[in-house]
């Protein structure tokens, strides 16, 4: 009876804020116990990645896909947002 815990993204998606004109990527992680082959139990934890955080934490799948979608007209329509939140 050998028992394993595996860690993996099982879902990636990219969120677009339509009035703004920017995205978000969103991850979902899932925490998956078993025993000889066969799951347990499985559990999930989800973050989300916005434009202007370092993604250098992140797996090699989460940073590939950070780098195609925040572009840098990406970037600067967020920025655009935040200014207009804190400045209404």
């Amino acid at each position: 009876m050998a028992l394993e815990k595996l860690v993996k993204n099982d879902k990636i998606e990219t969120l677009l804020n339509d009035i703004w004109e920017f995205s978000t990527v969103q991850v979902r992680t899932a925490t998956i116990i078993r025993e000889d082959g066969t799951d347990l139990s499985r559990s999930f934890h989800r973050h989300v990645v916005m434009p202007d955080e370092d993604i250098t934490g992140e797996d090699a799948d989460v940073q590939a896909i950070c780098n195609a979608v925040f572009t840098q007209e990406c970037k600067d329509n967020y920025q655009a947002f935040l200014a207009a939140q804190t400045n209404p």
